[in-house]
C-alpha cells in the first residue's frame, strides 16, 4: 500500500513548464487591459491609414469651389474644408503621412542612437568622450531654428524624406545616452570578459552579447520616440515648416483650419485631426507603459 501511495503521489506531480523572459513579458502585456486596448486602437489607425487608397475614392488635392465648407452629411461624413475637399478622406491620408514620418524617424533615431551609444559605452576613453561631446552638441542644438534653415536651403527639393532626415538627425541624442549607460553597466559582467578573453571582436560582442541584453530598454524608448516624432511632425506642419502643403497630414489639416471663423463655427475641420493626434499619442504612450511594465521583472502584474 505504501508503494502504491508513493507511485500515485509521484505521478500526480506535474513538471513545471519553463517560460522564457520574453514569454513572461508577453503574458504580462496581454493581461494589461489599458495597453491591449491602446494597442488594438493603434493597429486600427495604422491599418486604416495605410489602406486609405482602397477605402476612400475622393480626391485629396482637387479644389471644388461648389462644395466649400459643407457640414457633415451622408456624402461627406466629416464635411469639407475651405477648398471643398473631403475632410474624412484627408484625415485618412493625413494619418498615412503622419504615421509614415513617425515610424521612419523612429527607425532612424533608434538605429543611429543605438550605434553611437553602444560604441561609446563599449570602447570608453577618448572614443566615448568624442562621441558624447558630439551628442551634447546635437542635444543642445536649436531644433526649430535648424529645421527652418534647412527648409529654406532645400526649398526646391522639399519633401517627406528631407523632413525625416532633419528630424531624425536632431533627435537621436537621448537614445544614445540611454544605450551608453546600459552598455557601460553590462560590459562589466563576466560573460563579456569571457568573450574578450577568447578573442571575440568588439563588433561581435556588441551585436551578440550586449545589445540583446539592452533590447528591452531600446524597445521602451522606441515607443516614447514614436510619440515624440508624431508630435514633432504635427507641430512643424502646423507652423508651415513640416510636410509640404500639397501633401495632407494631420498637422497640415490643423494649419489650414487655423482661422477664427473655422475654430468657432466649423469644428469638423479641426476636431478630427486634433482627436486623431491626441488619441494616437495616448495609445502609443499606454502601449509603451505596458511594454515597460511587462519587461520589468519586479512587476507584479
Amino acid at each position: 500500500m505504501e508503494v502504491v501511495t508513493q507511485k500515485t503521489a509521484q505521478t500526480s506531480i506535474k513538471p513545471v513548464k519553463y517560460l522564457s523572459p520574453w514569454a513572461i513579458a508577453r503574458r504580462k502585456f496581454l493581461r494589461n487591459k489599458i495597453a491591449m486596448v491602446s494597442f488594438v486602437f493603434l493597429m486600427f489607425v495604422i491599418i486604416v491609414s495605410f489602406l486609405a487608397p482602397y477605402i476612400t475614392t475622393q480626391d485629396i488635392v482637387k479644389v471644388n469651389i461648389g462644395q466649400m465648407s459643407l457640414d457633415p452629411s451622408g456624402d461627406h461624413w466629416l464635411g469639407t474644408d475651405k477648398s471643398g475637399r473631403d475632410v474624412y478622406t484627408r484625415l485618412l491620408y493625413g494619418g498615412r503621412v503622419s504615421l509614415l514620418v513617425g515610424i521612419s524617424c523612429t527607425l532612424f533615431v533608434i538605429v543611429l542612437g543605438t550605434i553611437v551609444g553602444a560604441v561609446a559605452g563599449y570602447f570608453g576613453g577618448s572614443v566615448d568622450n568624442a562621441l558624447m561631446r558630439f551628442t551634447d552638441f546635437v542635444l543642445n542644438f536649436p531644433f526649430l531654428v535648424f529645421v527652418i534653415v534647412l527648409k529654406t536651403i532645400f526649398i526646391n527639393v522639399s519633401g517627406l524624406w528631407i523632413l525625416i532626415l532633419v528630424i531624425g538627425a536632431l533627435s537621436w541624442g537621448g537614445i544614445a545616452r540611454v544605450v551608453r549607460s546600459k552598455i557601460l553597466a553590462e560590459k562589466e559582467n563576466e560573460y563579456v570578459l569571457a568573450s574578450i578573453s577568447i578573442g571575440c571582436s568588439p563588433a561581435k560582442i556588441i551585436m551578440k552579447h550586449l545589445l540583446p541584453n539592452v533590447l528591452s530598454t531600446i524597445i521602451v524608448q522606441a515607443t516614447i520616440v514614436f510619440a515624440g516624432m508624431i508630435v514633432a511632425e504635427s507641430g512643424l506642419s502646423y507652423l508651415g515648416f513640416g510636410v509640404p502643403a500639397e501633401i495632407p497630414s494631420w498637422g497640415n489639416m490643423l494649419s489650414f483650419a487655423n482661422e477664427p471663423d473655422v475654430l468657432q463655427s466649423k469644428p469638423w475641420m479641426w476636431v478630427p485631426p486634433a482627436l486623431a493626434i491626441t488619441l494616437t499619442i495616448l495609445s502609443i504612450n499606454f502601449v509603451g507603459e505596458g511594454i515597460k511594465d511587462a519587461l520589468n521583472p519586479k512587476s507584479r502584474r
